[in-house]
């Protein structure tokens, strides 16, 4: 971010208190900030995301600072600036300035005019008073770790050796990761080209690179072109899973595969990039079914894409086995919250058990549409072990003729600086997922 920004800072302050507190009242940030204008979006964006990452410790310091809770705006306003201005050493912007803003934000809102000498009598409290009102709220568990409890509680059951470092990766900006498409170039080619305008990169698995500063993706080579996408490390895992060693089909065409649940469509274009596949891919979403055929048209690539709902193969099944099925079920996108920091706030407890019926019914109908001698690779953006673990060990107590192929199972976040998970990737910077490939036996 850019103190000499053109835009007031108190402008994007006002907008990004706006976004928070549409999140608090269960709207996404992405839709929220999709209402931004053009111009503040960017900056709004950067710290309504920092605000999100922190917002437990925020909603404890104003506790500390005011009691009773404020009305939604002033609160917002408020835990906007805490959140931004508590960590001095990683703050966007001085604290002083960030106070002074946001107290100019508070006078410029009719929402919040009256009460902008309680804004400023708050955060310069604040000021005054950092130290201390952090060691206060050190304790609390939600302030500590910037999640809700019950989501801290459900991480130390599922991960009791390493809840810690998963909460940890949650709260770390995450790299800007590529898949370069490998019809039209090699990651070695790639590397080179992003190298001659000074952006560099490393190699991660077999498609990617991990860019050591984030750009827009105007700036990238051959972007428009179709020569990359972005895509995180773990959810480039999927294509090579499923592909590999998948017999041809047996007609001697290409193998039919499905993707189910395949908006945006990054993991369809993957799976295309690397095969000559007859693929059909279908999202219940009519307007995200759209998006899948705008990335594929991107890429230069082609499949059947259908608007339609896969736990229901009757309105869309032709009644030809696949050869392969990619199931990227509906979760609680536990895994990403670090992208999408919102989730964690947004997530109730117990959505958890909802998408894991959810999760269920989609292999229970999709396991009779796999060829015998076929697979099925089921996948989440979830660490929580309901919608993996759990989720599979049901799965093949009741279905004899599924076996489990070598998978990576439950993947944690990681930032660069706490693991090395993925295979080639030096930075052990990744999302949370996790994988199960499922071979169907011959009958």
């Amino acid at each position: 971010m850019n103190a000499e920004s053109p835009i007031p800072l108190w402008r994007q302050l006002q907008a990004a208190a706006s976004v928070l507190a549409a999140v608090r009242e269960g709207a996404s940030a992405t839709s929220s900030l999709a209402a931004v204008p053009g111009d503040l979006r960017p900056g709004v964006q950067a710290l309504v995301f920092q605000a999100l990452r922190w917002l437990g410790r925020a909603e404890a310091l104003r506790r500390q600072l005011a009691r009773r809770t404020p009305a939604p705006q002033v609160d917002a306003l408020l835990c906007t600036a805490l959140a931004l201005a508590w960590r001095t050493d990683d703050a966007p912007y001085e604290p002083f300035t960030l106070v002074n803003q946001a107290v100019e934000a508070a006078k410029r809102n009719p929402a919040t005019r009256m009460q902008a000498a309680f804004v400023n009598a708050c955060l310069r409290r604040f000021l005054r008073e950092h130290d201390a009102l952090v060691a206060a709220t050190d304790d609390e568990p939600v302030a500590h770790w910037n999640h809700p409890r019950w989501w801290i509680e459900r991480l130390k059951r599922d991960h009791p050796r390493d809840w810690e470092d998963i909460l940890a990766a949650d709260n770390t900006q995450p790299p800007l990761t590529l898949r370069v498409n490998r019809r039209r170039a090699s990651v070695a080619d790639y590397r080179a080209r992003l190298a001659a305008i000074g952006i560099g990169a490393h190699p991660v698995g077999e498609d990617g690179l991990v860019l050591e500063r984030a750009v827009p993706v105007h700036q990238l080579p051959g972007f428009a072109e179709g020569h990359a996408s972005v895509q995180d490390a773990a959810a480039q895992m999927a294509a090579p899973l499923l592909l590999q060693g998948l017999p041809e089909a047996a007609d001697g065409l290409r193998p039919r595969v499905l993707d189910a649940c395949a908006a945006p469509g990054g993991k369809t274009a993957h799976l295309l990039e690397r095969a000559d596949l007859d693929v059909t891919a279908i999202d219940i979403d009519p307007a995200r079914a759209t998006r899948i055929g705008q990335t594929l048209a991107r890429l230069g690539l082609s499949a059947h894409v259908l608007a339609a709902d896969a736990s229901r193969p009757a309105q869309w099944w032709d009644g030809r086995p696949f050869d392969a099925i990619l199931l990227d079920a509906p979760c609680t996108a536990s895994g990403i919250v670090r992208r999408h920091p919102d989730v964690r706030w947004l997530r109730r407890e117990s959505d958890v058990a909802q998408l894991a019926i959810i999760q269920a019914n989609l292999l229970a109908v999709l396991w009779p549409l796999v060829a015998p001698g076929g697979r099925l690779l089921y996948c989440t953006c979830s660490v929580f072990r309901a919608e993996g673990e759990a989720q599979m060990q049901t799965f093949l107590a009741h279905n004899k003729d599924a076996v489990m192929l070598r998978s990576p199972g439950h993947l944690k976040p990681q930032s660069g600086a706490n693991g090395h998970a993925l295979p080639d990737n030096p930075s052990g910077d990744h999302d949370g997922f996790f994988y199960a490939l499922l071979h169907k036996r011959p009958a």
